[in-house]
């Protein structure tokens, strides 16, 4: 059976906040700058900068505001910043520094939204609706992403229809574009194409994007399915950065690296530079003290050096 890939992926480094929100160790604002230089160096033209949550919940982007005026000088008019917002209180702050896109979450577990942001899935959109229309009001663009539509750590495996739900819900307040994610990594191929197929009950085929983590080493397999079924975007981070501070046990997103020289491989073009790519990876991980959790990093940087 002959299956159509996407010609061109776009790829959104969420390593900037998703990678790093939940390390215990402080990063300060320049680190962040320069991780950020690195991946726009490397060809990466959509990323999360950062996020305006309070600093007693995620105490790592505390410094939201200090973070887009120190990238303010040497923006980029051709790379899309991206910051996630939880409220109203938080686009405000937000808003001064003119995010080129807002991202609202919401969850397709009733428990993880409780857990995560202290109200039911509905209460959720609720509170979204007025920022999505804030957003749109002032030319942002509007993306939701979706927590746990394949799994949750709370309620276990999640009904393909909760996701098809929070879908619609999502985009009947505004939102352009739909992350599909799986938050705990416990997903694999099929189980991502049904949450996907769900979500395309509402959604466009060009308004979803996929977001894998890796904990059980599925993250590959997962975008390759979500590839299969047309999917053109997804979320990655350099040197497998992440974790979720709601969500124990879940690892890092997938590599971007790893997705990069897979896609490549493919014949499938992301106008992203591999060998700066890798640059940017070790240079975050010897700040944080670990090892790189890119294999193609890995392997790459052993055969420079052998």
């Amino acid at each position: 059976m002959s299956i159509s890939y996407p010609k061109h992926v776009t790829i959104v480094d969420v390593s900037p906040r998703d990678g790093l929100q939940n390390e215990s160790k402080t990063v300060p604002t320049a680190v962040k700058q320069a991780l950020i230089d690195d991946l726009i160096a490397a060809g990466i033209k959509k990323l999360e900068a950062t996020s305006f949550v309070s600093p007693k919940w995620v105490p790592q982007m505390g410094d939201n505001s200090a973070l887009l005026e120190a990238l303010a000088p040497t923006r980029h008019a051709d790379v899309c910043y991206s910051v996630l917002v939880p409220n109203m209180r938080g686009f405000e702050n937000a808003i001064n520094h003119r995010p080129d896109e807002i991202v609202i979450f919401g969850s397709a577990s009733e428990t993880f939204s409780q857990k995560n942001i202290n109200c039911s899935i509905d209460e959720s959109i609720e509170r979204f609706a007025p920022v999505a229309a804030a957003a749109k009001a002032q030319g942002i663009k509007v993306r939701g992403v979706i927590s746990c539509t394949v799994g949750c750590p709370y309620e276990g495996e999640i009904d393909p229809s909760k996701v098809a739900y929070v879908t619609k819900r999502l985009i009947e307040i505004g939102a352009e574009q739909i992350g599909i994610a799986d938050t705990i990594g416990v997903g694999t191929p099929l189980k991502v194409q049904r949450a996907l197929r769900a979500a395309l009950e509402y959604a466009d085929i060009a308004m979803l994007s996929g977001h894998f983590h890796d904990t059980y080493g599925q993250a590959l397999s997962n975008t390759l399915a979500a590839l299969q079924m047309g999917i053109s975007e997804f979320d990655t981070s350099v040197a497998g950065l992440g974790g979720c501070p709601y969500a124990k046990g879940a690892t890092g997103n997938v590599a971007t690296e790893d997705v990069v020289y897979m896609l490549h491989g493919m014949g499938i073009s992301t106008g992203i530079d591999l060998d700066k790519l890798v640059i940017a990876g070790e240079r975050i991980s010897k700040f944080l003290g670990r090892p790189n959790g890119s294999n193609v990093a890995r392997a790459l940087i052993n055969k420079r050096q052998s």
